[in-house]
């Protein structure tokens, strides 16, 4: 009996052997993918210790020839072509043969943030009915990261690459599916989508470790959020295990929707999340582009906590290069944390990168942001960006606030005058500084001519 215990056993573990020397890919390289195109792409996964590896691209019939190391894992360089496809990637061991078909090459943009970012059709969009049955863009392409924590970096995650269709666009984030659509129909190419988000998360879960090693002003921010009965909100959690193992597959950029989970520690929203974008760029080694939603007015029930994150927000676009940010004021209620209005969230992102990266559009594509102060007298000169065409949709100017040295905040009479702002406050004779919509509910009502909403805003310095 013995034996033939062995003799089982042995049979047992030339069988787990043998499945585990075939060739395995990370769940990134899947069929239907979109690879970034014109760039070098690090083409990895795992087979047996010293196993050959050959890669032949559908592009070019290029065949790629590696051994795997002592540790099971091989990685090559592959060029990628312009956009183009469909191509089919055919991956070979000893073994076995992995065949990756319906392969795209285009532009890949990741999407991350939390449930305004994962909202989807079916969580209940404007004119949702029409949307799906209008949703089969097979140059569309949607890869949905499974949601997982992690205590340290991980070099998978899960999920899988599918066809953007009236059967899977539904399930998928509805912000990125009306970018993606956007940016397909005017560059007229593949656009990959991979959607890493997951409502109710801070910024602190999406940032790698060594950004509170180095900063230890954001570790003791980051106790602020406290306990979350629907996510974790332990630091870096979900960066390691639905971000990094996403760092060595090129992106094109980022949109990110994101900052209501961070009206605990609001006043260092700017550090940590201007941290969080250059992490990320670092761990790519890219400055691609990061797009980013202002959070929506919505009644949180603390004073000027909302506000303060759009502040943050609107300050983390002046901070930091190659940033734009999508203002939303004007297509949101404040009694709804989630407005339904998701097309043109997408629509403005679109915009932003069809014009900023891409130079495909030559628009007018932000809101008014401000630029500067001009004490003359008692009056007040507001300068802003992207003010052509500046006007209020009531009929008299309001939103704007005036303070002394003594840091009061008076209500200002304002007027339009050659695209700027003029404001005066009899209860503020020596003005010091402005601030414009500072409340968490304030709906937009100043506008520039391409009918984008002008971001609130503080001069006053306050801890960030």
């Amino acid at each position: 009996m013995k034996s033939r215990s062995f003799f089982f056993l042995a049979i047992v573990l030339v069988v787990v052997q043998a499945v585990s020397a075939q060739v395995v890919l990370p769940h990134i390289f899947s069929s239907n993918m979109v690879l970034q195109r014109n760039t070098e792409l690090s083409f990895w996964g795992w087979g047996a210790p010293g196993e050959e590896i050959a890669l032949t691209t559908g592009w070019d019939g290029k065949t790629y020839q590696i051994k795997t190391d002592n540790a099971a894992h091989w990685e090559l360089k592959v060029d990628t072509p312009e956009a183009g496809g469909p191509y089919l990637i055919k991956i070979t061991g000893n073994s076995n043969e992995v065949l990756l078909e319906n392969v795209l090459v285009g532009e890949v943009w990741l999407c991350s943030g939390q449930s305004n970012m994962e909202w989807s059709a079916n969580s209940k969009i404007d004119n949702k009915e029409e949307e799906i049955r209008n949703a089969d863009h097979p140059n569309i392409r949607l890869f949905t990261v499974d949601k997982r924590t992690s205590s340290t970096t991980q070099d998978d995650l899960s999920g899988q690459w599918e066809v953007c269709s009236k059967e899977t666009m539904p399930d998928f984030s509805a912000v990125a599916y009306f970018f993606a659509r956007r940016l397909q129909a005017e560059l007229n190419i593949p656009i990959g989508l991979i959607d890493s988000s997951w409502g109710a998360t801070c910024a602190e879960v999406w940032t790698p470790e060594y950004v509170f090693e180095e900063h230890a002003d954001l570790k003791e921010a980051a106790e602020k959020i406290g306990p979350n009965p629907w996510v974790t909100t332990r630091p870096s959690s979900l960066y390691n295990a639905m971000i990094a193992p996403l760092t060595t597959f090129p992106i094109a950029g980022t949109i990110w929707y994101q900052g209501e989970s961070n009206t605990a520690n609001a006043d260092t929203y700017q550090n940590m999340f201007g941290n969080m974008i250059s992490s990320w760029r670092t761990q790519w080694k890219h400055d691609f582009p990061f797009y980013f939603v202002q959070i929506a007015p919505f009644n949180y029930g603390s004073p000027e906590v909302g506000v303060q994150v759009r502040d943050a927000q609107r300050r983390t676009l002046n901070s930091v290069e190659n940033t734009g940010m999508v203002v939303v004021s004007d297509i949101c209620t404040v009694d709804d944390i989630h407005p339904q209005n998701k097309q043109d969230v997408g629509l403005r992102f679109a915009n932003l990168a069809l014009n900023d990266h891409y130079k495909a559009i030559n628009t007018e594509v932000n809101g008014p942001l401000f630029k500067a102060m001009k004490v003359n007298g008692k009056h007040v000169e507001v300068s802003f960006d992207h003010a052509k065409g500046l006007t209020s949709s009531d009929k008299k100017v309001g939103q704007f606030e005036m303070a002394g040295a003594d840091g009061i905040y008076y209500p200002a009479s304002a007027r339009i005058k050659n695209d700027m702002v003029i404001l005066s406050s009899k209860s503020v004779p020596v003005p010091a500084n402005v601030r414009f919509a500072w409340n968490n509910t304030d709906l937009a009502t100043l506008f520039n001519d391409a009918g984008l909403p002008a971001s609130s805003f503080t001069t006053e310095a306050w801890s960030h």
